[in-house]
């Protein structure tokens, strides 16, 4: 008896620990989210590793390849976007956050200081600059056609009374340039790797009805794998959502 108790209890410790998932994220907050509940995973039997990823298009592909098993670090609409354009089979399985887009400027201190002809930064890829063009939209920087349209392009602007220059530049770098532009449109988490504030730092700022939320992806026919499940719960929990709120002061909030 003694010896069949020995081996079960091999078992059972064998199993808390056997489940590795190996998740992609940018670094801020993706990476420190999940970091957050790694002991919470190894408890229920997930091993969690995070895999910091800087750019927006390897961890789609590592997903789809197999070579991880979920990321962490984009919205639905580029996840879409993706999706059409690489014809990939990839699946949200729960939203987060989400990290309001802003617009910064080491220039200007309003909008309304924008002289014609100045310069702005927006995102390179379709659905952020997209996102970026509405945002000046509604600020009434520019004028869109279809201000629904969330692939909007600057090819959508029926309107540009200060004649902006727009310079499309890959999200990560976009910070790095803010001594070059007159204003920059920057995702709340480069933002926040750049020591900027969005709370404090930007001139305007979506609001927190934004639907870009990002979310956990894997892909299609993984999404009820129960360590998976087990994941998503665990970034949906109290403990998520009270640091998110304590953690970031508004520059990323919660979305679930």
């Amino acid at each position: 008896m003694k010896k069949v108790l020995g081996i079960l209890g091999l078992l059972v410790s064998a199993s808390l620990f056997a489940g590795d998932i190996k998740v992609g994220a940018s670094p801020v907050p993706h990476a420190e989210l999940l970091n957050l509940v790694k002991d919470d995973l190894k408890v229920q039997g997930v091993n969690l590793i995070v895999i910091e990823m800087t750019d927006y298009v390897t961890p789609n592909l590592a997903v789809d390849s197999k070579e991880i098993d979920a990321n962490f670090f984009q919205h639905k609409p580029y996840m879409d976007t993706f999706i059409e354009e690489k014809g990939l089979k990839l699946v949200s399985i729960g939203n987060v956050h989400v990290e309001p887009l802003g617009v910064y400027s080491k220039k200007i201190k309003s909008l309304d200081e924008l002289k014609k002809g100045a310069s702005i930064a927006i995102p390179s890829d379709p659905t952020n600059g997209g996102r970026a063009l509405i945002l000046l939209h509604n600020n009434g920087i520019i004028k869109l056609k279809d201000p629904t349209n969330l692939l909007a392009t600057e090819f959508d602007i029926i309107d540009n009374p200060k004649k902006i220059k727009f310079n499309a530049i890959e999200s990560a770098g976009i910070p790095r340039v803010l001594d070059d532009v007159d204003a920059a449109v920057i995702n709340g988490n480069y933002a926040l790797e750049a020591g900027l504030n969005p709370n404090k730092n930007a001139i305007i700022l979506e609001g927190k009805e934004s639907p870009y939320a990002n979310l956990v992806t894997v892909k299609e026919g993984r999404e009820n794998e129960e360590d998976l499940q087990k994941l998503i719960k665990a970034l949906q929990s109290e403990k998520v959502k009270t640091y998110i709120l304590e953690k970031y002061d508004g520059a990323v909030v919660p979305a679930f």
